[in-house]
């Protein structure tokens, strides 16, 4: 039997499994991510009027219209793949050739902006173009009859037509089949489900993140740095992800937000949340566009609140935070990126810090500037989300875990076996740290403390370096501290010194 899966069409025995298809093209599922089944596809794909056009610039979407041209579209859309752009000037732009059947006229119409038109190029129906309007307008394009030649108009990705030049091609035709008319689709992690001829299956998405917002494009592989998108929440037309919501990011990409858009939300409720689009909307200041879905938004659609995607992005992410140097020196000569150090270089040197931070903006230079340390300056934690979740979002977003491996914390005061941190970023104004996971008969040494709400110095992170049955690692009674973690590597920290900076590293 045939079976499709990301797309490739492969051949499976009678009575094969989901698995035996995964296995087929070598994908291991990623843990707790769902899988996308959709059935009998084909049929409704034969009747469909939406397209989508895949060109050189991006994507149009095109409804056709209820008219004969109609019957001339379904007969040319297979000569559609490789379509070059014949002229373009400021009122269309045309793409052909293509042959046909329809009876071209000489006469001269008006076309409305969006509308898509069938043209004989020189009055002949083997040498048919496609004609895109760009603006109201006059002209003769040797069209049937019929509604001027006009079979279709375009409803998404309608920025794109000012962009369309010579050069330009039309890469192929993807027939779109409404969601809603699907009944046969499911989401599962069931391996072993028996499969049938013509399923279709999705393991993952893939996400092209754009140039034009390299801050977002890193939020989102920050977002996505375990290999999955979290689904919290849905409507009719996206899917969100709170991951990172709270976190301040900047605008910087405003586009209409067609389907398979991602976008992040810049500024009022929700700031910091992620939205994959399942249907067009337009643009809006406070979302700002990183980047598109390319293949596996039928797995978007199928998702549901506490979900996980699996998810591929381009590019991948360049982050060698918290990694030994050799290592991270090998990453970016594999990458073809230029290397330069600052700080430690011995054999146990690990880096904390890179410039540029983001990605893209390491790719567009080129090269990358990253700072390094001794090993015994970096300390390994681990903390503990069940327990003390809000105090965490508190912890993780002034330390800079919430987006990089390592973070800094600076030393502020050692006394009496305690080590006390004042984080380099002040938010007790705009975060919460209400009490949460506080000890109860002794604090055992290594644990992380914050100081909350509870007591002045809200926001104090601290370390003991023994039990201590009376005060927190903050300095603080039990009643004002919240436990939110430990040292795995204790014994880094008994030498260090008032305004010194370690560097923390969180072990998942």
């Amino acid at each position: 039997m045939k079976v499709f899966v990301d797309g490739a069409e492969i051949i499976l025995d009678e009575g094969s499994t989901l698995k035996d298809a995964l296995d087929a093209v070598g994908i291991s599922p990623q843990e707790g991510a769902i899988i996308g089944i959709v059935k009998g596809r084909e049929e409704e794909a034969r009747e469909t009027n939406s397209y989508w056009l895949n060109t050189t610039k991006g994507k149009l979407r095109i409804e056709l219209l209820e008219t004969g041209i109609q019957d001339a579209w379904h007969e040319a859309v297979g000569q559609i793949s490789g379509l070059k752009a014949r002229w373009s000037d400021g009122a269309a732009v045309a793409f052909g050739p293509v042959a046909t059947k329809i009876v071209p006229t000489r006469k001269e119409h008006e076309y409305d902006r969006w509308e898509v038109v069938l043209g004989a190029s020189g009055f002949e129906a083997e040498k048919a173009q496609i004609v895109f309007a760009r603006k109201r307008h006059s002209a003769a394009y040797g069209a049937p009859a019929e509604n001027r030649g006009v079979f279709a108009s375009v409803v998404g990705g309608k920025d794109l037509l000012a962009r369309l030049e010579m050069g330009d091609q039309i890469l192929d035709a993807e027939p779109i089949v409404e969601w809603a008319a699907l009944s046969d689709k499911l989401a599962t992690k069931d391996l072993s489900l028996p499969l049938a001829d013509g399923m279709e299956i999705y393991s993952r998405i893939e996400v092209d993140l754009t140039e034009d917002a390299p801050v977002g494009a890193e939020f989102f592989l920050a977002a996505t740095m375990d290999g999955v998108f979290a689904v919290d929440a849905l409507s009719s037309s996206y899917a969100s992800s709170d991951v990172l919501r709270g976190e301040r990011i900047e605008f910087e990409n405003r586009e209409p937000r067609a389907e398979g858009t991602v976008t992040i939300r810049t500024s009022g409720r929700g700031l910091g949340r992620i939205f994959v689009y399942k249907a067009d909307r337009t643009s809006i200041p406070g979302h700002s566009v990183v980047g598109m879905v390319t293949s596996g938004m039928d797995l978007v659609k199928l998702a549901e609140p506490g979900m996980k995607l699996a998810v591929k992005v381009r590019p991948e992410r360049i982050m060698l935070m918290g990694l030994p140097l050799k290592e991270a020196e090998k990453i970016a000569a594999d990458r073809g990126i230029g290397f330069e150090i600052e700080g430690y270089t011995g054999d146990d040197a690990v880096v904390v810090d890179q410039k540029p931070v983001t990605t893209m903006q390491i790719l567009r230079e080129g090269r990358v500037i990253v700072k390094s340390i001794p090993s015994d300056r970096m300390v390994a934690i681990e903390l503990y989300d069940d327990l003390a979740p809000k105090s965490l979002d508190y912890f993780r977003h002034v330390v800079g875990l919430k987006e990089k491996p390592v973070g800094p914390l600076p030393v502020y005061f050692v006394y009496e076996n305690t080590v006390l941190f004042k984080p380099a970023i002040s938010a007790t104004s705009y975060k919460e740290i209400l009490p949460e996971n506080k000890p109860v008969d002794v604090v055992r040494a290594g644990e992380i403390g914050v100081t909350n709400q509870a007591a002045r110095n809200a926001g104090l992170v601290g370390v003991k370096l023994v039990d201590d049955p009376k005060y927190g690692p903050s300095g603080e009674k039990f009643l004002a501290t919240n436990i939110v973690g430990r040292i795995l590597d204790l014994e880094k920290l008994r030498a260090v010194k008032e305004e010194e900076t370690v560097y923390v590293l969180e072990v998942r």
